[in-house]
């Protein structure tokens, strides 16, 4: 019996072997399915992070799409290849906070292009303060550029902001820089090397952040050839230049820009416009505009609110552009028509007709030469040669 028993014993010190062995493999596979369920559920998680990816890049990718084919400003239209391309540089320089000078004739739509870059830029969420230099009037430049202290000058009550701290933060758009006074444009200088500048009264150094983006329709070269513009602060305005062509360089934009403009002002005036002459077209497009752009929009503004039907009909006069340029069109109720009348054999001379006209356009804008509204920008006319051309005519 006790032979029997040693002989059984080995195998069931190898059946509980087994055992351990069997419950130490079952202990295992379940770990490793704990641990494979814990990657599961890792994979799972980087799948839904890489599917959110993607669809935020999905959505990136059309906003990117849609900044590049959409204008910030809808009058930012054309296929002229010259204008595409200031287009896309001017996009490029918009993110980049540069300081950029917009060149070009009257009219070619400097003012818009800036509003383009300032909206497409970081500082979009503030609005762009605008200047135009010419219309600032020379004793109170500073105080309106860089604000004054109380008392700092007769009739100064109290302290007062100067437009570039209030443009602190965003953009600054200087039109016509070129109409600065010398004695100023030193502080402009410092205002865009170092951001700083005083008062007018006041002796406390100031800091702001703004980014400038200025405009002229003069040759600043040619103004530091004749001492009156500095060299130093050209340089410092011309980091980003870009020049804007005149209308009469870019014929195939015509089209677009006469539809855009009848569309605007036949809803603000409420008429139903469903088409343009032909031999209207024709003229508009064989016209050289020497206003550029606002040329046309005031011709178009001027067609759509004497248009009697759904059909725009624009006649443009032949002969002298010099006079046309001065007229705008004769007809319209919003200007006068010239004193010679051929019907009554009532000729004068063209200078007394243009006297007689930069005169009742004065009366119109009440005296006011510069700004958007002054009789230069009517005229299609930088303000200094109004002034010169009114000096010439003897009108007050």
């Amino acid at each position: 019996m006790k032979q029997a028993e040693l002989k059984t014993h080995p195998l069931r010190e190898s059946q509980g072997a087994d055992e351990d062995e069997l419950l130490a493999n079952q202990h295992t596979i379940i770990a490793n399915q704990e641990r494979i369920q814990s990657n599961q559920a890792k994979l799972d998680l980087l799948l839904a992070n890489q599917e959110a990816i993607l669809a935020n890049q999905a959505k990136l990718d059309l906003r990117i799409s849609q900044q590049e084919h959409t204008p910030a400003s809808p009058e930012m239209i054309g296929v002229n290849p010259i204008f595409r391309e200031i287009v896309r540089k001017a996009r490029t320089v918009a993110g980049a906070d540069a300081t950029v000078l917009v060149c070009g004739e009257t009219g070619t739509g400097k003012e818009v292009l800036a509003r383009d870059i300032h909206a497409r830029s970081a500082r979009r969420d503030r609005p762009l303060v605008t200047v135009n230099c010419a219309t600032l009037p020379a004793g109170l430049i500073e105080s309106d550029l860089f604000g004054h202290e109380k008392g700092a000058f007769t009739g100064a009550f109290q302290r007062k902001l100067g437009r570039f701290e209030v443009a602190d933060g965003s953009t600054i758009f200087l039109d016509e820089v070129g109409e600065v006074p010398l004695e100023t444009q030193a502080k402009f200088l410092r205002i865009l090397q170092h951001g700083e500048f005083e008062r007018v009264g006041g002796t406390q150094t100031l800091k702001v952040d703004v980014r400038v983006i200025a405009a002229t329709n003069q040759s600043l070269e040619r103004l530091i050839a004749e001492q009156k513009f500095r060299s130093d602060l050209f340089y410092r305005l011309n980091v980003f230049p870009i020049t804007l062509p005149p209308l009469r360089h870019r014929r195939e934009d015509i089209l677009l820009l006469v539809n855009h403009f009848a569309r605007k002002y036949a809803r603000r005036f409420g008429r139903d416009i469903s088409s343009i002459n032909q031999d209207s077209l024709r003229q508009l497009q064989e016209y050289d505009w020497p206003g550029n752009i606002r040329e046309l929009e005031h011709v178009i503004e001027r067609a759509v609110l004497i248009a009697e039907g759904d059909i725009l009909d624009i006649e443009l006069p032949s002969g002298n552009e010099e006079s046309y340029r001065l007229a705008l069109d004769a007809r319209t109720p919003a200007n006068v028509n010239f004193i010679g009348d051929a019907d009554a054999h009532r000729f004068v001379t063209l200078e007394d007709n243009e006297r007689h006209y930069i005169r009742q356009v004065l009366r119109h804008t009440r005296g006011r030469i510069a700004g958007s509204d002054g009789a230069a920008a009517i005229l299609g006319l930088p303000p200094s040669t109004l002034r010169s051309r009114m000096k010439k005519l003897e009108l007050n």
